[in-house]
């Protein structure tokens, strides 16, 4: 009968040690993967819920450097180059339906559109969504503008674009003189006015 005792002390050992091991394993395994992979200590939350991509990216930057030229889908899925768009000053959005910068962004890009675009010609283009889902996107933030897939994810491998939005302001000989990411009302008109000088 004294012996009894004995197992549940020796579970509780067990329990202490499982748990240092778990506590110092996990801050070590925690540290590797941030090491090995690079994942970003910068991520935040500044709205409580709502993720926030990273600010750093590691998009390509075209800027300076003729847009290319690649095969888009456009309405019924037919092709149109990027190429047979140029002509006049442009707007070029990257995004797709699941990105929350894209969503906070695009009803200011159809806010913007409404205003100017008689002067520089507004393309959306998503790589992700099917038709109906970029098309239904794109009515619910009041998007009246012509937008395209990349299905075959051309135009975003040539741009290297790994973040997103983007954003490409190219003048009318398809230069393209500018990319940002996420822009609000106020950014992207001021954007298009330097474009438009």
């Amino acid at each position: 009968m004294a012996d009894r005792p004995r197992p549940l002390l020796l579970a509780g050992a067990v329990a202490v040690v499982v748990t240092a091991v778990s506590l110092v394993g996990g801050s070590w395994l925690a540290r590797r993967l941030d090491d090995d992979t690079g994942f970003d200590d910068d991520v935040v939350l500044d709205v409580p819920g709502e993720y926030q991509e990273p600010t750093g990216g590691s998009n390509g930057d075209a800027s300076g450097t003729p847009l290319p030229d690649v095969a888009l889908a456009g309405a019924d899925d037919v092709a149109v180059r990027t190429g047979d768009l140029l002509g006049t000053p442009m707007v070029i959005n990257l995004w797709f339906s699941t990105c929350i910068p894209c969503r906070r962004e695009l009803a200011d890009f159809a806010d913007v559109h409404r205003s100017l675009g008689d002067d520089v010609r507004f393309v959306g283009v998503n790589p992700f969504d099917s038709e109906p889902v970029m098309q239904r996107f794109a009515d619910e933030r009041g998007v009246a503008y012509e937008l395209f897939r990349d299905p075959d994810a051309a135009l975003m491998n040539e741009l290297r674009v790994v973040n997103y939005p983007v954003t490409l302001f190219v003048a009318a000989d398809g230069t393209v003189v500018d990319q940002t990411g996420e822009l609000d009302q106020n950014e992207l008109t001021a954007k298009i006015e330097e474009l438009l000088l």
